[in-house]
């Protein structure tokens, strides 16, 4: 059990780390954590609003690729758990600009364990994607991703993703880092950045917009809640095997289609509104988790099926229209530029 513990969360004012920073601040308020992020497109200091002051809770507006200020960071915190969440993130971005996902994704991480070498730690975890095993065949549902399937990449984000996975175990071997690595499905949940499907889907359709759907919609992935995400991670940096891959899913396959017919459905809406555009290049066709180890070595249990999940989902972006709106307005920026010193 861990007991007075300093945590570096890093790329917690994104999505799902910033949900995971909610979790373990309210969940242990006897431990503390610093969460540093880089504050670029993807990252909200909004998202970390209601824990921005708790006395067990800090932020440090900074990039992981500063050499500089990470190893300055971590001589003046001495953390004893590093997990990282930063990372560029956004496939049709990564098409678009493959460089910038090699220097924060890789070169990110190298800096970190680096940091994590000199000054000791107890255990660094490495939060990856089931995107580095590449996709699987629509016309086979009995095949799924464990963690000795062979890497298999398909976009430069992947890419860059496996690229930092195999970074970090090639550390635990040579250097005896103490690690562990991730591996999710797609997560959904609150505070999801808009670019991304479910909350795309959900801006649109309450604006009566057309909803852009790739190819013919077909395209499966396994929906993972963002608050079973955290209670994984929990447990694999609590619990876990030094050197160990963990895949986190929750056996919630849908097709595209399905998700958004599924959100027009709640929201009472037509799926006259679903447009059908040209498929991103490298679409993956299906990804599906197999999270037997993680449930059988660590004891995780998802608290969420899709059916569940979504619900309480689209309600919560029902609730928080003035956070998707900063975003999409650019709004977000100014308050991170005003306010992230507080």
């Amino acid at each position: 059990m861990i007991n007075m513990s300093k945590f570096l969360i890093t790329g917690g004012a994104g999505f799902i780390g910033g949900n995971f920073c909610h979790y373990m601040v309210n969940t242990y308020p006897n431990d503390q954590f610093v969460c540093i992020d880089a504050l670029t497109y993807a990252g909200n200091l909004e998202t970390l609003e209601p824990i921005i002051n708790k006395p067990n809770f800090k932020f440090v507006h900074e990039n992981i690729c500063n050499r500089d200020a990470v190893f300055k960071l971590f001589e003046e915190e001495k953390f004893d758990y590093v997990i990282n969440f930063a990372a560029e993130s956004h496939v049709d971005r990564s098409i678009e600009n493959p460089g910038i996902f090699l220097q924060t994704n890789i070169m990110g991480t190298e800096t970190l364990m680096d940091a994590c070498r000199k000054y000791g730690i107890k255990r660094y975890h490495q939060v990856s994607t089931d995107e580095v095993y590449g996709d699987l065949p629509l016309d086979r549902p009995d095949l799924f991703f464990t963690e000795n399937t062979p890497i298999h990449t398909s976009s430069p984000y992947s890419a860059s993703k496996a690229s930092a996975d195999l970074l970090v175990q090639a550390y635990h071997r040579t250097f005896g880092l103490p690690c562990t690595i991730s591996r999710c499905s797609n997560n959904y949940g609150p505070y999801h950045f808009p670019e991304k499907l479910i909350p795309l889907i959900i801006k649109k359709a309450l604006a009566n917009e057309p909803l852009p759907i790739y190819g013919t919609g077909a395209n499966v992935r396994d929906w993972l809640h963002v608050y079973d995400h955290c209670t994984a991670i929990d447990l694999i940096v609590r619990k876990g095997r030094d050197g160990e891959v963990y895949n986190i899913g929750g056996h919630n396959e849908r097709t595209n289609l399905e998700v958004v017919k599924t959100i027009l459905k709640e929201l009472g809406k037509p799926e006259s509104l679903i447009t059908y555009v040209k498929d991103r290049a490298g679409h993956d066709l299906r990804y599906a988790m197999d999270p037997t180890k993680i449930m059988t070595e660590l004891g995780w249990k998802p608290k969420y099926t899709f059916e569940t999940g979504i619900g309480p989902t689209i309600k919560w972006n029902l609730e928080h229209q003035n956070w998707i709106n900063h975003i999409i307005s650019g709004e977000y920026m100014r308050f991170m530029k005003e306010n992230y010193n507080r």
